[in-house]
C-alpha cells in the first residue's frame, strides 16, 4: 500500500514537471500575462465529481473560468464558501456569465433518493431531498430508476439557479448592471455534451415579488 501511495504521488510530481515544460515552451505569452492577474468572464459552479472539469468541458484555457465545486453543484444560502466565491466573482472579477452545471450520473443526487445513511454528507443531501419534495409528483411518476435520477439532476440544477439568483449578491449586482446572466446546464459525461436547460435569468423580474429586493 505504501508503495502504491508513493507511486501515485510521484505521478503527480511528474505531471507537474511536464506542465512546467509546457509553460516554459509556450510562446504566446499568456502564462506571463496570467501571472499578473486574472480576468475571467465565467463563473462555473459545478459538481466536485472528478469527471467534470470545467475547462476541459467548455474548451477554455487557464484564466478564463473562475470555479467553485461541491457535491451536486449546490447553491445553499448559508454556504459561506460558495457565497464568498460568488461575491468575489461578481463584485471583484466582474464575471458576466454564471453557469451552474450538473451532470447525469451524479452520485450525490442518486444518494439523496435513497433512505440509506452515508455519514455527515446526509445533512448536505437534505438540500437535494428538498428539491425532490418540491417535485415529488413528477419524480415518483417515473418508473425507471436511472431516468428518475436524471430528471432530479435536471430539476436540481434549475432550483440551484433560482437559489443563486435570490442571493443578495446577485440581486444587488442586477441593480447596478445589465450584463450578468445566470444559466443552468447539465453534462452528459459519456458524450461530453453540455446541454442548456433553458432556465437563464438576466434580472430579478421573473423571480417573484417576495424574492425581488428593492
Amino acid at each position: 500500500m505504501e508503495k502504491d501511495l508513493e507511486i501515485g504521488f510521484k505521478k503527480i510530481l511528474q505531471g507537474n514537471r511536464e506542465w512546467m515544460d509546457f509553460v516554459k515552451n509556450d510562446t504566446t505569452g499568456r502564462f506571463q500575462q496570467l501571472a499578473k492577474g486574472q480576468n475571467p468572464e465565467i463563473l462555473w459552479i459545478g459538481c466536485a465529481d472528478s469527471r467534470v472539469p470545467a475547462n476541459e468541458i467548455t474548451g477554455t484555457k487557464p484564466g478564463e473560468v473562475f470555479v467553485h465545486r461541491n457535491i451536486a453543484n449546490m447553491c445553499v444560502h448559508s454556504d459561506m464558501s460558495m457565497l464568498s466565491v460568488l461575491d468575489y466573482a461578481v463584485n471583484v472579477l466582474k464575471v458576466k456569465q454564471i453557469i451552474i452545471a450538473g451532470h447525469y450520473g451524479c452520485g450525490g443526487v442518486a444518494a439523496s433518493l435513497s433512505r440509506n445513511q452515508f455519514g455527515i454528507i446526509d445533512n448536505w443531501l437534505c438540500h437535494i431531498k428538498d428539491v425532490y419534495r418540491l417535485h415529488a409528483t413528477e419524480i415518483d411518476a417515473i418508473e425507471d430508476h436511472d431516468k428518475k435520477v436524471d430528471r432530479l439532476i435536471e430539476l436540481n440544477v434549475q432550483e440551484q439557479v433560482f437559489n443563486l439568483c435570490t442571493t443578495s449578491i446577485i440581486q444587488n449586482a442586477w441593480k447596478d448592471r445589465n450584463d450578468l446572466a445566470v444559466h443552468g446546464m447539465v453534462i452528459n459525461i459519456g458524450t461530453g455534451e453540455l446541454t442548456d436547460l433553458d432556465c437563464t435569468f438576466t434580472s430579478n423580474e421573473d423571480l417573484g415579488d417576495v424574492f425581488s429586493y428593492r
